[in-house]
């Protein structure tokens, strides 16, 4: 079986002209570069070199081992180099799912002033709606998980990015408007819009309506936040979403929004990777940057101490 020196033997003899030279290129004695070369022809049973030529000339053999040479050897050099870069941190792969519809708006600018200093990483961004990222993450699939529902999972880290509230939007006429505070109860006569996914991921419903038994009038759902802030504006429904994804529509008045229950119903998004991960360069700096866009773009998070 042929060796990548072997293919290097062959470039440095076509383009040197001589075993001297070719030699000498590649620091061998004209003596140990000459017995590599007949053993490359003994291996293939075939004569690479036409020997009385000065200079040495292939023949169409050689040519054919030449040009496989030249396109092996350049992908080979790429690949040792980014073995290289990646044990030094500076390249890899980040898959990244998030699980928050609302995420896109500080996740996006995020994700581009990381790719202005992290070209060498390949990066990729997928919604987590119709499937379950974090077992996905555990197993190499992925890369970051973006969450406000941690398991424990053996081999995950979850940092915390930040603290938020989870407020009732009503139409500004609605009749619920007139509460400083709504409690379950008073969502049994509602139509709740929700994101089209599962309940059970769901906060309003896993930690707000169903701990007090209650389930609302009825369920309708929409892909974006945008459209469900219209629904709610139109007196179709309310929604619960959380404090900073509402905040520009209630800055410009096309609704009103309420805390829930007596205590307010509060929830924390994590940023999960594998452990073996959390201490790599490229990855450290997609936490840092991430956290550092949370808090220049979104009004009315708090910092929440880190979770293990």
């Amino acid at each position: 079986m042929l060796e990548l020196k072997h293919l290097k033997t062959i470039v440095a003899i076509q383009e040197n002209g001589s075993l001297v030279l070719a030699a000498e290129k590649l620091f061998l004695t004209q003596s140990a570069l000459s017995h590599q070369l007949k053993e490359i022809e003994s291996r293939l049973g075939v004569s690479l070199f036409i020997r009385k030529s000065r200079p040495l000339r292939l023949t169409a053999a050689g040519e054919r081992l030449l040009e496989t040479a030249r396109s092996v050897l350049p992908i080979m050099t790429g690949t040792e180099r980014d073995m290289q870069r990646f044990a030094g941190g500076e390249a890899g792969r980040l898959h990244i799912a998030i699980e928050c519809h609302s995420c896109f708006d500080w996740l996006m600018p995020a994700i581009n002033q990381y790719r202005n200093h992290w070209k060498d990483v390949e990066l990729d961004l997928s919604t987590a709606f119709n499937f379950v990222p974090l077992p996905a993450l555990q197993k190499g699939r992925l890369d970051v998980v973006i969450t406000s529902e941690p398991k424990p999972l053996s081999g995950i880290h979850y940092e915390p990015l930040f603290r938020f509230e989870i407020l009732l939007a009503v139409a500004n006429t609605h009749p619920l408007t007139k509460l400083e505070r709504v409690p379950a109860a008073a969502l049994r006569e509602e139509t709740l819009i929700t994101y089209p996914v599962d309940q059970e991921r769901l906060d309003i419903f896993t930690h707000f309506l169903r701990p007090a038994d209650v389930e609302p009038l009825a369920v309708r759902t929409a892909e974006l936040t945008l459209m469900m802030v219209q629904l709610v504006a139109s007196g179709r429904g309310v929604c619960a979403l959380p404090n900073w994804a509402l905040a520009p529509y209630l800055q410009g008045g096309h609704i009103s929004a309420i805390p829930l229950g007596e205590t307010g119903l509060l929830s924390t998004l994590y940023l999960a990777v594998r452990e073996e991960q959390l201490d790599t360069p490229y990855v450290r700096e997609f936490i840092n940057i991430a956290k550092e866009t949370c808090f220049q773009t979104l009004k009315g998070i708090n910092v929440v101490a880190t979770l293990h």
